[in-house]
């Protein structure tokens, strides 16, 4: 009696199979194997079966299975080397993430998102697992940094892979950014010297970025274009905590030395900053003007509301996912997305220097 019972629980609480699908919808399996892999040779009614024998029974096909068919995974994949800490905090990649939503959802796409934290070897690790396992057909690379592993590492995996900005040196892997980048930085040099402004300081981020690095660039090259000699510039983590940090340190500094203006490499660290400075005693922007990079919904609901360096990261995600649809012959309907050039919005966080100074 026990020996029944215990097989019979078996094979009720054993997952249904695709041989349970047919039986239900009374075809063959190679039926069922062509209905969910969407292709022709069905009848309309004989997919309806299938598909409504599937949904009864909770049955999908693996990926892993799918993929050792051959078959479109019809999933893009994107990881995240950062805690989700820093994520929850940074509207950045939220934005991103749904410029490529914008593109995948209409082709029947889908966003693989892996966050995987800043321990050494885990991105190489989730890109393995998902070049192994066939989860996904290529990948969405962000944040390319001096010296980029993940280029070669995916070459030697086969996934294909978009980067979304400047790569740190001429590869094949395509690349997806906006005309004219220093133009951004470039008009918020002129728009503080043209408020009377010239100690200006850059908060920057982790100096293995790509654009971190070239922002900086930009930076002194308009100060010293000016005849100035370049800000003092501290370099932090993208963080609001690094930004209190960072303001701290400037505003800590000799009257001749203090900045009147900082101009951050995000709009996070700018909001931060500029609440390390108001409650240290400064008046933003009577002593001290700030700026941030992004154009994020934040910099609208701040008091004074925040002057930025606007991109459009909805786009920047579209455009990265139409350039992998291209990538992997993916036909779509969307209108390829125009990025515009990075500019200047000026808000009430930035005016004239002190006369002081």
């Amino acid at each position: 009696m026990t020996g029944r019972t215990g097989r019979t629980d078996r094979r009720r609480s054993a997952k249904p199979t695709i041989a349970d699908v047919a039986a239900l919808a009374g075809v063959s399996v190679s039926a069922v194997s062509k209905v969910m892999n969407g292709r022709d040779g069905i009848s309309a009614p004989t997919r309806q079966r299938v598909l409504d024998a599937a949904a009864k029974l909770r049955w999908s096909p693996s990926a892993t299975a799918v993929a050792l068919r051959g078959a479109r995974t019809r999933a893009v994949g994107m990881v995240a080397g950062r805690s989700p800490d820093v994520l929850a905090t940074d509207p950045h990649f939220t934005l991103l993430i749904s410029g490529i939503e914008r593109e995948l959802a209409p082709a029947d796409y889908g966003l693989l998102l892996h966050i995987v934290g800043e321990e050494p070897g885990a991105e190489e690790r989730a890109y393995r697992r998902l070049a192994e396992e066939r989860r996904v057909d290529g990948v969405i690379l962000t944040e390319s940094r001096i010296g980029d592993p993940r280029f070669e590492l995916l070459r030697h995996l086969r996934l294909p892979a978009v980067l979304v900005g400047a790569p740190w040196r001429e590869d094949p892997v395509p690349a997806v950014r906006a005309s004219g980048q220093d133009a951004g930085v470039r008009a918020a040099v002129d728009h503080l010297l043209g408020l009377g402004h010239r100690r200006i300081a850059y908060v920057s981020g982790p100096q293995d970025r790509v654009h971190t690095v070239f922002r900086r660039q930009v930076f002194e090259t308009a100060l010293a274009e000016h005849g100035l000699r370049p800000g003092r510039t501290l370099t932090s983590d993208f963080t609001a905590q690094g930004a209190v940090a960072a303001m701290r340190e400037l505003l800590a500094a000799d009257a001749a030395e203090r900045p009147t203006a900082v101009l951050f490499a995000n709009d996070t660290m700018a909001v931060a900053g500029m609440n390390a400075a108001r409650r240290l005693g400064y008046d933003v922007p009577g002593d001290l003007s700030v700026i941030g990079y992004d154009d994020l919904p934040l910099g609208e609901l701040v008091y004074p509301r925040l002057t930025t360096i606007a991109q459009d990261l909805v786009q920047l995600g579209r455009a990265a996912a139409a350039a992998m649809f291209t990538l992997l012959n993916v036909p779509h309907a969307q209108d390829p997305p125009t990025i515009h050039p990075p500019h200047l919005v000026p808000r009430e966080s930035t005016g004239p220097a002190p006369a002081a100074a």
